[in-house]
């Protein structure tokens, strides 16, 4: 994890570096969509397995790709590859419908930091534990050109490992480690910290400011 970006002054007038880009997350991060993927997979838990969602589950659910989640949920003598597929498309369903259903609730200040980013020239992608049919029923609601996204199954391995964030950084020709993440979740959290990007952790108040993301950079290249 980088340094405190608070141990740069952002209002000192110091001219802080760019990122050679900012890689995000999408659900939890840039819309408040974690809520709604709990509830479907909890739905699809008890509806197809008689299974009761708990918070030891947590950690298999939140932030992690369909086929982990439908993978912690099936019993291990139960989870075959075919089986671990259908379970995951079955999640991916309720997800999507859910969404279209209810709406995507976009959280405070994501589309004025994306418009600061766009502002800056600073290039931006998406990288995110949804499967592109999720992506893209989300991406309207962002009004922001992304240069690339990274979904879930584009790269051989998912968050929490580093591949989606490697394969980021590559396509947009950004060295990982001069690129800033944007994260909510403790896998996605890994899998840029385990790519070498400096990490910015965010919450329901919403992504960081482009000038804490500044500060960011600034303050783990002090710390090289």
């Amino acid at each position: 994890m980088p340094s405190d970006p608070a141990a740069v002054p952002v209002g000192s007038g110091a001219v802080l570096p760019d990122p050679e880009a900012v890689l995000l997350d999408l659900d939890g991060t840039l819309v408040d969509t974690e809520g709604a993927w709990w509830r479907a997979v909890a739905g699809v838990a008890a509806a197809s397995l008689g299974r009761r969602l708990e918070e030891a589950d947590v950690p298999h659910v939140r932030g992690r790709t369909a086929a982990d989640a439908a993978a912690h949920l099936l019993l291990p003598s139960a989870a075959s590859g075919a089986a671990v597929a259908a379970l995951a498309e079955r999640l991916v369903d309720a997800f999507a419908e859910r969404l279209a259903r209810d709406g995507v609730p976009v959280l405070p200040g994501a589309r004025e930091l994306l418009a600061d980013l766009a502002a800056a020239s600073i290039p931006t992608a998406l990288v995110s534990a949804s499967p592109r049919r999720v992506v893209e029923l989300v991406l309207p609601c962002l009004r922001h050109p992304f240069h690339l996204v990274v979904a879930d199954g584009e790269t051989a391995r998912g968050k929490p490992y580093p591949d989606p964030y490697l394969e980021a950084a590559r396509r947009l020709g950004a060295a990982p480690e001069r690129c800033v993440a944007v994260e909510d979740s403790p896998a996605g959290v890994a899998a840029a910290t385990a790519a070498r990007c400096r990490v910015l952790v965010t919450g329901p108040a919403g992504p960081p400011s482009l000038a804490r993301i500044r500060a960011c950079l600034a303050a783990s290249e002090g710390a090289l």
